[in-house]
This record gives C-alpha cells, structure tokens and sequence, in this order.
C-alpha cells in the first residue's frame, strides 16, 4: 500500500513538472515574439522639400578693382586718403617725390647745357645765313635748312629743361596743363587697402615692369562672389541658375545670387579638378558685405517642394536598377517589399513619385548582427 502511494505521488510530481516546463517556454517564446514585434520600427511617408544643389567655395570680391601706381620713379612724399575712404575720380591720392640719383641729375644736367651750346652755334650759324641770303649767295632751301636745325634744338632746349625741372621738383606746367607727380583716383570708389608708407621707394609703370602698387581702390556698390565648383558638379549648371550664399562671418544670413560666369578651363587645387565661377549678388538685404568675406554658395540646380519624402537609408537599391522599401503585412512582424519609384535626392532624404503616398507606414532596415568566430 506504501509502495502504491509512493508511486502516486511521483507521478504527479513529474506531471507538474512536465507542465511547468512547457508552461514556461511557452512564455519565454510569447515575449519573445511580442518583443520582436514591438521592437519593429517604422517612418511614415511625410510631405517635405527636396534641393539638388552644387557647392562653389570662394570669396566676395568687387566686380573692378584697380591697383593704383605710378609713372614716374621717387619715394612716397604724402598720402592723402585712408582705408575705407570714399573717393571721386580725380581726387588726390599719393604724391610721389622724386628721388633721381646723382647720374641722374647730372646728366639731366648736362644734356641741358650741350642743347643750349648747340643752340647758341646754331643760332649764329643762322644770323650768318640770313646775311649770306640777303647778299643773294644762299638758295631759300639752305637757309630753311639752317631754320630748321634752330626750331629743333629750341624744342629739344624745352624738353631738357622740363625733365631736369620735373626731376628737382617733381612738377611743371606745359602750356595750359600741370604735370605734377601727384597720383589721382581713376575712378570713384573706395580705398580697400594701403600698400605703401611715406618714405617708401617707387618703381614706375613702363612696358617691361609691372611697377610698385601704391593703394587699390574698388566700386563696392556691384560685388561678386568668385570660387571654384567641383568638377563633378560642373556639367550640371548653367549660367542664370539660383544662388544662396553663405558668409561665414555672419552666421545666419543668406545673400540671394545667380551664376553669372562659368570657366571653360579647370584649374588644379589641393589635388583636386574644379572650376572657377563668378556669382552676381542679385539681393544683399540690409547686409553690409564687405571684400574678401570668405562664403560658400549652393547653386540651386532643381527643387521639388510639397512632394512625398522618405529618409533614403530606407530604400533598398536592387542589382536591376529598381527600389524598394518594406512595408508591415498583415502579420505581426511580416515584411512585404513594395517597389517605388525615386526623385530627387539630397543624400539624406529621397523624393518618392510612385509606388507610396504620404501617410504611408515603412519599415526600418533589419538590423545585421556581426557574428564573430
């Protein structure tokens, strides 16, 4: 009878056992679906704006600039105007003082008294003519002759005299005109930068030299952004497309452009192929700009606005050239591909033209895990 019981009493115990167990694994397996399928995550297909743009780097700069020099040699006597100056054409810039070494000036010198030897000879050879032709014992032709021999070393006695006059004191009259050694603005504009300091030594202008900058004046009312654009990038946009431009000194601000100019010829910089651009500033606002600002313009090449967007790490770019995304089935879990067809891109959002609409649900790629042996 013990021996029954016993028995009794261990078949029970192992059928509750056997009932926990299955009991147990049976919620391991609930929670572990159910934590699958709430682990799930999805994006809905939104409404949004997408911009295919290029990227030009550059600075601002004024459409004309000129860099102010001088003709004649000498040191830097006065400078009238400051940086950041307005001037008017005409206006007093530098005066330069000359400064003729001692070769120089002598021979200036020199050249003066032999003209003025030669015309003291000529002039009595002439007053000898003119008797001689009075007498009838020389032709007409021989005395212009003699004439115009006086009338050239006259000229040549002026010259030499202006030279030696403009190198003592940097200035002279020649009729009605002031030939002076004070350099004047060009054009109106303003002073951008001051290149020499009173005292300095000029080279002059000529057609072998370039000549020492003096200052550099510039027309600020038209500016430009000038930069390069990458080459990858550059078959893409013509001239008349959209700019928005980027000052980095003013965080925030955005100054309207259009592409105005696009070389024909790249250029080599940093091991990369680019091409240089030039950008019209169309619309400035109230922002005061300033030359040599340092920006980035994005080129607008198209725009698609209120259009369906999903954010592109969603799509699955297929070996046939198609796209998909995967959208929940009707099983908790369950992923159903759905072909879409694609728009725009700005690498992060992805326009969608067919294939989803907005309010659409989409699946997050399924995560890989790495198994490490």
């Amino acid at each position: 009878m013990a021996t029954s019981t016993k028995k009794h009493y261990l078949f029970w115990t192992f059928l509750l056992l056997i009932i926990s167990v299955g009991g147990f694994f049976v919620y391991s397996y609930s929670n572990t679906e159910t934590d699958e399928t709430e682990s799930i995550q999805t994006v809905a297909v939104e409404t949004g704006t997408i911009v295919e743009k290029a990227l030009a780097v550059g600075t601002i700069e004024p459409e004309t600039e000129i860099d102010i020099k001088s003709i004649i040699p000498g040191v830097v006597d006065i400078i009238f105007v400051e940086e950041g100056q307005y001037v008017k054409k005409g206006d007093p810039l530098v005066e330069v003082r000359p400064d003729p070494t001692p070769i120089e000036l002598a021979e200036a010198q020199r050249n003066l008294e032999r003209t003025l030897l030669e015309k003291r000879n000529l002039v009595n050879e002439l007053d000898r003519a003119e008797r001689l032709k009075n007498q009838n014992l020389l032709s007409d032709r021989e005395y212009e002759q003699v004439k115009e021999q006086v009338d050239d070393v006259i000229i040549r006695e002026q010259i030499s005299r202006e030279r030696l006059e403009l190198l003592e004191s940097g200035r002279i009259t020649i009729g009605d005109k002031l030939i002076e050694s004070v350099i004047r603005a060009p054009i109106d504009g303003y002073i951008l930068e001051q290149l020499v300091e009173v005292g300095d030594p000029i080279v002059p202008l000529t057609s072998y030299q370039e000549g020492t900058p003096l200052m550099s004046i510039a027309q600020m009312e038209n500016l430009l952004f000038k930069g390069t654009v990458d080459e990858i990038d550059v078959g893409k946009i013509v001239t008349g497309l959209p700019v928005d431009i980027k000052i980095g000194a003013l965080p925030g601000v955005i100054i309207k452009g259009e592409v105005s100019r696009i070389s024909l010829k790249a250029r080599q910089e940093d091991n990369a192929t680019v091409f240089p651009v030039e950008i019209a500033i169309t619309d400035r606002g109230n922002t005061t700009l300033r030359a040599g600002y340092s920006s980035n313009a994005d080129i607008i090449i198209k725009r698609s606005v209120d259009v369906p967007v999903i954010p592109e790490r969603l799509v699955h770019f297929n070996e046939d050239g198609t796209a998909s995304v995967d959208v929940p089935g009707a099983q908790p879990g369950e992923r159903i591909p759905v072909d879409v067809e694609l728009g725009l891109s700005d690498a992060i959002t992805v326009e969608v033209l067919s294939g989803l609409a907005v309010g659409d649900t989409v699946l997050e790629p399924e995560s890989k895990s790495l198994t490490i042996r």
